[in-house]
Parts: structure tokens; C-alpha cells; sequence
């Protein structure tokens, strides 16, 4: 497969939409007791992969994890960080 900009767009695309999902989900299980939820740890992952505007979009669409100073912070800098990635590989 060749790797053209609109490959990558689509591949972004996909990425932070899985992400906002996953935040929606996740928030919907923090609502029932007991319930098996996503782990932070995962979710921060997800946000390193290139799914940073996808978590930070659920975070204050869903009102989900804004309390944890650790994501308020960091968040933010996996954005910054997934758009250094996107130009990266974008403008090469």
C-alpha cells in the first residue's frame, strides 16, 4: 500500500474517532457499579498513538476525567506531541 497524505488523514481520522468512542464508553461504565472499565494507563497510551485530540475532545464532551490533574496536564502535550507527529510525517 503506498502512503499518501490522504491515507494518513484517514488512518488520523480513525484513530481519534476510536479514542472519542472509547472515552464515551468509558464514561458510560464509570456511571454502573462494578462495572470493567477502561484503564487510564490504556487511555494514555491511545493518546500517544496519535489518538491525543480524540481522548481531550471526550474528556470535555462526556465532562470525563477533567478532575485528574494528570490528565488536564498531560492531555494537552500528547495533542501537541500527535501534531509534531502529523507534520512529521506530513511535510517530510
Amino acid at each position: 500500500m503506498i502512503i499518501t497524505s490522504s491515507n494518513i488523514i484517514i488512518l488520523l481520522l480513525i484513530i481519534n474517532i476510536f479514542s472519542l468512542l472509547i472515552m464515551f464508553w468509558d464514561k458510560k461504565k464509570s456511571q454502573q457499579r462494578g462495572a470493567r472499565r477502561i484503564s487510564e494507563r490504556t487511555l494514555f497510551l491511545l493518546a500517544l498513538f496519535l489518538g491525543g485530540i480524540g481522548i481531550y475532545a471526550g474528556m470535555f464532551l462526556f465532562r470525563h476525567k477533567t478532575q485528574k490533574w494528570y490528565f488536564v496536564i498531560g492531555m494537552p502535550l500528547l495533542v501537541l506531541e500527535n501534531l509534531f507527529l502529523f507534520f512529521k510525517l506530513f511535510f517530510k
